[in-house]
């Protein structure tokens, strides 16, 4: 019995020593490794945007009256001075005859009070009659020129109210919807205008950037004051409804020239020159403004991932052990790359093709061709 058990010892440690001489050493997986070089690149920051034209403007009737004429449809293309609508108001037209009447009436009573002053002077002279009655013949003839002045005056703004009747385009550019039919009952009191008139050979993109957005938007533009600092910025791009690139660029202004303390946000507008006629008043888009990075760390997207809503990458330490590292980033453009706020450094060298490594695990690191990966990116080593 005890020879069996140890022969049975003997062939379990033979047993186990075969094994061990089958199984292999593992081997050390092969990674593409980036060196972290900074460079100069261009990222961008896209903001919602209102359109509005260079001049928008409620066409409202000064008078009241019935709208007897349209002569425009709507969104028609106007040029200033065009008649657009006609008011009816028979008090007007009144108004002027009434004021011709008067008028005649009082160029008479002129004409006679300056035959008294005429048929007065001789008299004087000779002393028939005393400088009295050529006194008052003078004031006589000054107070019916005055009332002759005052009849002309009120010919004049009944003149003036009937053309009132008569409504031109202020500007040119286009016209917006009509809510009033021929008939209706309009007034300078009512609510809503006779129509819009947009001119939008250039137009105002705004937006707005909330406060923290706006200290990172400065700090990021050469120059002292906002005004220097908007001078240096480059051209700005739209991109429309559809997802097409406007071919025109724009020029930043400020619009609120602070921050709304009801909505803590600043207000700025871009000026595009609309001479294609695409873009309409009310319209959307979004503003995509460019921010030139002097010392950025680029790398691309699929070298981060995620986890609990933070970014992480792989970084090769001594021995070429592999570490995760938190980082924090900024994405370009094309959404292909991402360029490192915080996290690493300069010289660090992250793992490019790594997947659910784990830390501490030994690689055998394969450096990247960086100009390669960067190809489709305007970026200039320092």
């Amino acid at each position: 019995m005890k020879k069996s058990c140890y022969i049975l010892f003997i062939l379990v440690i033979l047993l186990s020593c075969s094994k061990k001489k089958l199984q292999k050493t593992p081997e050390i997986q092969s990674y593409q490794v980036l060196t972290l070089t900074p460079g100069e690149v261009t990222v961008y920051n896209d903001f919602p945007t209102s359109i509005q034209g260079q001049n928008v403007v409620e066409i409202k009737p000064m008078v009241s009256g019935y709208l007897q004429d349209i002569y425009v449809p709507e969104g028609a293309s106007v040029t200033k001075g065009q008649l657009l609508f006609r008011i009816k108001n028979p008090q007007y037209e009144q108004d002027i005859i009434t004021a011709k009447a008067a008028i005649k009436i009082a160029e008479a009573n002129v004409n006679a009070a300056r035959m008294n002053v005429e048929k007065a002077k001789p008299l004087v002279q000779q002393e028939i009659v005393s400088k009295y009655e050529l006194s008052s013949a003078q004031y006589t003839l000054q107070s019916q020129e005055a009332a002759l002045s005052q009849a002309k005056a009120t010919l004049a703004n009944a003149q003036t109210n009937q053309g009132y009747t008569y409504i031109r385009s202020p500007q040119s550019g286009t016209i917006g919807l009509i809510p009033y039919k021929i008939g209706a009952l309009v007034s300078s009191t009512t609510a809503d205008p006779l129509t819009t008139l947009s001119n939008t050979s250039n137009i105002f993109a705004y937006f707005s950037l909330s406060e923290k957005q706006l200290l990172s938007f400065m700090n990021s533009m050469k120059g002292r004051t906002t005004a220097e600092k908007l001078n240096n910025m480059p051209l700005i791009t739209l991109v429309l409804a559809d997802g097409t690139i406007y071919p025109e660029k724009g020029k930043m202004e400020t619009a609120s020239g602070g921050i709304d303390s009801s909505t803590g946000t600043a207000t700025f507008k871009v000026i595009f020159n609309n001479k294609l006629g695409i873009i309409q008043n009310g319209a959307s888009a979004t503003i995509r403004i460019p921010v030139n990075l002097d010392n950025a760390l680029l790398i691309p997207q699929t070298a981060v991932y995620q986890m609990q809503d933070k970014s992480f990458v792989y970084k090769v330490m001594s021995g070429n052990r592999v570490m995760s590292e938190a980082v924090t980033t900024s994405p370009t453009d094309d959404g292909n790359f991402v360029v490192i706020n915080s996290g690493v450094k300069a010289g660090d060298k992250l793992v490019l093709n790594g997947l659910n490594i784990s830390d501490s695990t030994v690689i055998k690191p394969t450096p990247a061709n960086a100009a390669e990966i960067y190809r489709t990116m305007k970026l200039k080593s320092n």
